[in-house]
């Protein structure tokens, strides 16, 4: 009985209207509503026992929006980051789904099922070939999470793309189900350049329910057109720090990080299904 209501889920989101039911919940999520805010905001905590311990703001009422509940602020080193030089900060609060090495373009999704690198990436070959035989990880976060994803390492800013696609939940669920899921969501990709790894990207995957994704660097990154934007930084001096703030996500979904062959060793601690903290240790860069 599980298997089949599983199955149901999975199948009632190829008829669901994802976009449209995404840019409504969007629009909900974004207008002051005053005493309706905070109801929603109430029972969303308590639906999804959200901890608001580490929230800058913790008095409810002070949100004057959902999505500003949403994308909160914590304490002032609330997530503190993994000071050795050679380490790798993990991106996100979430569930780590999966991670290791990229088997040529093969980018592995749930057991059994695999993407196409360059595919994740926009489509463009050269772009991919500085990944091929790499290494990735694939933080999911729910919706109880903090939502502000982070620099896994410090980098130069090249290039953002806006990659439109479906807005399917990207729950380990639909990620067991769904034929390349990261692929074919709509998406944020942005390419930094480190001093010892070389280029690495992060990812972020839209969803249903997703309404928007921002950066700190470009603000809300609205969906728009049925090609890639590309968003060239190259000759722009924006540099974020490891553990620096990237973007956030309106609403729940996945991050991705990519790097290089040969450059980084995960921690040795590190495991699917592990619950992870921003900035705490996802791995370190090898040594030469």
């Amino acid at each position: 009985m599980s298997a089949l209501a599983d199955d149901l889920k999975v199948k009632i989101q190829y008829l669901t209207p994802k976009r449209l039911l995404s840019r409504a919940v969007g629009k909900l999520a974004s207008a002051e509503l005053g005493k309706a805010t905070g109801w929603m905001i109430k029972n969303f905590i308590k639906y999804y026992n959200v901890d608001m311990k580490d929230a800058k703001i913790q008095d409810i009422s002070k949100y004057k929006t959902f999505n500003d509940f949403f994308t909160r602020e914590l304490k002032k080193n609330a997530r503190p980051v993994v000071s050795e030089p050679g380490a790798l900060a993990e991106p996100a609060d979430g569930t780590v789904s999966e991670f290791g090495e990229i088997y040529k373009d093969a980018v592995v999704q749930a057991k059994g099922h695999y993407y196409s690198l360059a595919a994740l990436l926009g489509g463009h070959e050269k772009d991919a070939a500085a990944f091929e035989n790499g290494s990735f990880v694939t933080i999911y976060l729910s919706p109880r999470d903090y939502h502000r994803v982070h620099m896994p390492l410090a980098g130069k800013l090249e290039k953002m793309l806006f990659i439109p696609g479906e807005l399917f939940s990207v729950n380990p669920l639909t990620a067991q189900n769904v034929d390349n899921l990261f692929a074919r969501n709509e998406r944020l990709v942005c390419f930094f350049k480190n001093d010892k790894i070389g280029r690495f990207a992060v990812v972020m995957v839209g969803a249903e329910i997703v309404a928007s994704m921002a950066t700190v660097f470009a603000g809300l990154v609205a969906p728009g057109g049925k090609g890639v934007t590309s968003y060239n930084y190259d000759k722009d001096d924006i540099v974020l720090e490891k553990g620096a703030e990237l973007g956030r996500f309106l609403m729940g979904s996945t991050v991705i990080c990519v790097f290089p062959k040969g450059k980084v060793n995960f921690a040795k601690g590190l495991k699917k299904g592990l619950s992870v903290k921003a900035g705490e240790c996802l791995g370190e860069i090898k040594s030469k």
